[in-house]
């Protein structure tokens, strides 16, 4: 009987616990609830501490880096015309709740991008409900006049507010940014506002080849890009003006689902490259001081009908270098996409020359970047081979077939842009100049 009385005791002790504990955590409830609804709102309220906006200030952009870098609205593909195929792309915006100066009365302010036409209805509804009976008003769209600015591709627009208040276009400006625009600039008389374009190659930092391309390996072989792998060699250019196999060091983007936008160059032969509207090809053309043709790698897109392109002609150890004039391009859409990086640079796609990089319209300040690449392959090379030479010490060297098979990749490569490459161009925004593309 005793102890079923010390049970009972024990029993209500732990009851009168758990009733203060119950009447505890009931008033940190009631408490966190009422400090919870001391927003406008009826119960929990989600916009207690609004995120207050900070105005641009007079010459500042967003973000801080050049208009046509990668991380900004990024390169100039080229003017848009009336005739060009392009110009389909662009889309009129008749949104009532915006003001379009159209002093020349051709509706060219109203024409953009869709990309741009989203974000500038975006930001005419944050001009409403910031200022009541102010609208947004845009003095510039698309223009058809030459030059480089993004205006010509129906990228960027100019805007004020509709009262041309100058003390509202600061917090304009930030509207603008929090609208999506890619790179916003506070000028003295508007606000130049621009985004990034429709196709992928500005949404990724590098330039590609299609998976269908062709290249051709160390043993004569015709093989796919999309098929190729790291630690295959392809035929090259070296800078000594030879074909030569070159080892494929990595992929600096790879994507099998992407689409992208191409640009095909059709030779008057038939033989035709396509390649995205930013890498480099090379174009044989004279210097103008020493008047000696030479090979200049220069953007696709650049590249024009009459223009002549490095090609490489015949099989086996016939093989030999030619130029050939081109006599069509045009502009395609594909799926896929595939970048690899040799230790030489360069490679033979579709047997015409290539260069392996994009965007940065600089073959030698590229193929300077990627030295440690380089360099780290050849000493993992090099670590292999005297690792084989101490297990062979009867040998006096080790055969390149043992060496290679030992540093080759089986795995097929990982979609994505590699992380190296990816690294350069985003410092490079911070140390190429503003308008360095254009220029150079």
């Amino acid at each position: 009987m005793r102890n079923g009385d010390g049970g009972g005791g024990v029993v209500a002790v732990a009851s009168r616990y758990r009733w203060r504990f119950t009447l505890t955590l009931m008033v940190c409830v009631m408490a966190v609830a009422g400090v919870e609804s001391c927003g406008p709102l009826r119960g929990p309220s989600k916009f207690r501490n609004p995120r207050k906006m900070k105005p641009l200030v007079f010459q500042q952009h967003e973000p801080n880096v050049s208009e046509f870098s990668i991380t900004a609205s990024g390169p100039a593909e080229g003017r848009v015309q009336r005739n060009d195929s392009r110009f389909m792309e662009l889309v009129p915006n008749y949104n009532a709740d915006i003001e379009f100066k159209d002093d020349e009365g051709t509706g060219a302010d109203r024409l953009m991008t869709q990309r741009c036409k989203e974000k500038l209805n975006t930001l005419a509804i944050s001009v409403m409900n910031l200022w009541p009976n102010v609208r947004l008003r845009v003095i510039d769209g698309w223009v058809d006049r030459a030059g480089s600015s993004l205006h010509n591709e129906g990228r960027a627009v100019d805007i004020t507010t509709s009262d041309r208040d100058k003390a509202k276009y600061g917090m304009l400006a930030r509207l603008a940014v929090e609208a999506g625009f890619d790179w916003v600039n506070y000028n003295r008389r508007y606000i130049h506002c621009s985004c990034k374009s429709e196709t992928k190659i500005n949404t990724r930092t590098m330039g590609c080849f299609p998976g269908d391309s062709v290249v051709t390996t160390s043993g004569g072989e015709k093989k796919l890009m999309k098929d190729l792998r790291v630690g295959e060699s392809v035929l090259a250019l070296s800078d000594d003006g030879l074909l030569v196999p070159s080892k494929v060091l990595l992929f600096l983007d790879r994507s099998e689902k992407a689409r992208t936008e191409y640009v095909t160059l059709v030779t008057d032969t038939g033989k035709s490259i396509t390649a995205t509207p930013t890498h480099l090809v090379l174009r044989w053309e004279r210097s103008d001081r020493s008047q000696i043709r030479h090979a200049n790698p220069v953007f696709a897109k650049r590249v024009r009908v009459n223009d002549t392109l490095l090609t490489v002609d015949g099989a086996g150890d016939a093989l030999r270098l030619r130029t050939e004039r081109v006599v069509r391009i045009q502009r395609t859409e594909q799926f896929g996409l595939y970048a690899p990086l040799t230790v030489d640079g360069t490679v033979v796609v579709d047997d015409v020359i290539a260069s392996c990089y994009a965007v940065i319209d600089s073959q030698w300040l590229a193929h300077l970047a990627f030295l440690p690449t380089r360099a780290l392959d050849a000493a993992r090379t090099s670590l292999y081979g005297l690792v084989w030479r101490l297990g062979h010490p009867l040998r006096d060297s080790s055969p390149a077939s043992a060496v290679a098979a030992a540093t080759a990749y089986p795995d097929q490569p990982a979609d994505g842009i590699h992380w190296y490459p990816r690294m350069l161009y985003a410092i490079s925004d911070y140390v190429i100049p503003a308008g360095w593309m254009d220029t150079h």
